[in-house]
């Protein structure tokens, strides 16, 4: 009964565009403008989000392009599992060497990314119009 109620492509939906909110709205407060980092981005790479065998510079542009790439993917439920799995290695990355103790908050985040790298972007995404069934 529940499952015509909540189908599997509503909730995949709803996990593509809640986990997307997150990661594109921390990618907005690293710019300004269209794409052009700040320089407290910079210095925030440089200081609390400092990563092994990274340089700051670089971590700091890889992050950023990728909160704002991967969250557009998933909007569109397009490369699904891929931008899905993008997002739960930068997910594991923040928890091992930014702030481990904010396991809850990164367990909620890999919630909602888990099952879209299990089942894809659902019959509501582009996924599955260009893959059809395979996706």
């Amino acid at each position: 009964m529940m499952q015509r109620v909540l189908p599997e492509s509503l909730l995949l939906l709803v996990a593509r565009l809640g986990i997307a909110s997150v990661f594109f709205l921390s990618g907005r407060t690293k710019v300004t403008g269209f794409l052009d980092l700040k320089p407290s981005t910079f210095t925030l790479f440089k200081t609390e989000y400092a990563l092994p065998l990274i340089p700051p510079e670089w971590a700091a542009y890889m992050a950023t392009y990728a909160e704002h790439l991967f969250p557009l993917l998933l909007l569109m439920g397009l490369g699904t599992r891929m931008a899905a799995g993008a997002l739960l290695a930068m997910t594991l990355v923040i928890e091992v060497f930014v702030y481990p103790d904010a396991w809850p908050t990164h367990l909620t985040w890999a919630g909602l990314l888990l099952p879209l790298l299990a089942y894809g972007g659902g019959k509501w995404s582009f996924d599955h119009v260009v893959f059809g069934a395979r996706n």
